[in-house]
């Protein structure tokens, strides 16, 4: 077991496999970014869709740390699974422009090769019983429902399929993994690891809009927009460590139930950086076009990345300090109230609008922090 080799950081093998999952989040902010200026009517289902590949990479990922957050990372068959693992995640990536259209076969069949063929190695060379039943037996129906629905005609039962197929895999997956619970888990390597993803996120937001900025004739629009942009990043990395994100070890370590307590911070923490990723197409948005005519679908990714990042922001609060700072219900209100005030504005506008509420719930928390001692983790969990 990982905990008892005493291996609490991250080996330089996991962070090489988190390198991989750059080149995805940029395949699927470009594809995102093309669906929001695509124009066509069925725009809104062409943004599910590369959420559901989006979430596809974030189980993959889940579940290769879930396994190394348990065993040893100096194990050849645990280094085997990561390795797999990134072989699958690059085939996916390399199909996530057509994922769901000419090469919803060639990503359906890696991600499930790699799930599958990860599975099985383990259970040969480990000859030990590490999966539950119910665990398997999900894995072998999401299996079917993706190779089934990248086979059929029609996007529309695609992505009924697939959605069927993320739920129960995802379900079985979160089971198993609490059911395994006389394994115990290193808690500081689980905590690293999402924090290293959150952050992976945030470089990737950075480098498409670095990117866009780059591609732009450097006008003054412009570079308000990289500006605006670079200031949200620095705000999305202070409000996320400040403080529920710096103490995460802790707040898992602490736990009555470490295992409980990991599934649920993962599932806040897709929250917030599904809302960074979101957030990274809106930079690049508003960063290109920063006075073109209101596009109001834009906001989805201006608007709405913030909005999610500060939802789960705020279950990652109340799972880690059992509150929530009324600044973020606050900032939440305010994104909705800007929805309609910014309807008929320029992206830029929009954009400065977003900013102007995480420096406001930065501010607050420099301010609530003057003069009191650091608060310690209080899980419920």
């Amino acid at each position: 077991m990982r905990e008892k080799a005493g291996w609490r950081r991250a080996t330089f093998l996991e962070l090489l496999f988190d390198l991989v999952f750059v080149f995805a989040l940029n395949q699927l902010s470009l594809r995102l970014i093309h669906d929001l200026r695509a124009g066509s009517q069925q725009w809104f289902g062409e943004v599910v869709e590369t959420f559901l590949l989006f979430l596809a990479f974030w189980v993959l990922w889940l579940s290769t740390v879930a396994l190394t957050s348990r065993r040893s990372p100096e194990s050849l068959v645990i280094q085997t699974v990561v390795f797999m693992s990134m072989s699958g995640a690059v085939v996916m990536s390399v199909a996530v422009p057509q994922g769901f259209e000419q090469r919803a076969l060639l990503f359906a069949g890696a991600y499930v090769a790699t799930r599958i063929s990860r599975v099985l190695l383990l259970l040969v060379f480990r000859r030990q019983w590490i999966f539950s039943v119910p665990a398997l037996l999900s894995l072998a129906v999401s299996a079917v429902l993706w190779i089934v629905g990248a086979l059929v005609h029609g996007e529309g039962l695609r992505a009924v399929l697939w959605t069927l197929a993320l739920v129960i895999g995802y379900i079985g997956f979160t089971a198993g993994f609490k059911r395994s619970a006389e394994v115990s888990i290193a808690g500081e390597h689980m905590a690293e690891r999402l924090q290293q993803f959150y952050l992976i996120t945030l470089g990737e937001a950075g480098f498409v809009s670095g990117k866009a900025f780059s591609g732009s004739n450097l006008g003054t629009p412009h570079a308000v927009g990289f500006g605006l942009a670079f200031v949200a990043i620095v705000l999305l990395w202070r409000v996320y460590f400040y403080r529920a994100g710096a103490v995460l070890p802790v707040a898992i370590t602490g736990a009555r139930n470490p295992v409980r307590q990991s599934v649920a911070v993962a599932g806040t923490h897709l929250l917030m950086i599904a809302g960074v990723f979101l957030a990274g197409v809106g930079f690049e948005l508003y960063i290109t076009e920063p006075l073109a005519r209101p596009e109001p679908n834009w906001l989805i990714a201006i608007l709405g990345g913030p909005a999610l990042f500060l939802a789960g922001r705020s279950l990652f609060e109340l799972q880690v300090f059992s509150r929530i700072s009324r600044s973020r219900l606050a900032g939440l209100l305010a994104l909705g109230l800007l929805i309609p005030a910014t309807w008929y504005l320029p992206p830029l506008a929009a954009g400065g609008a977003a900013v102007t509420v995480l420096a406001g719930i930065a501010g607050s928390d420099v301010w609530r922090a003057r003069g009191r001692a650091l608060e310690a983790p209080t899980p419920r969990i």
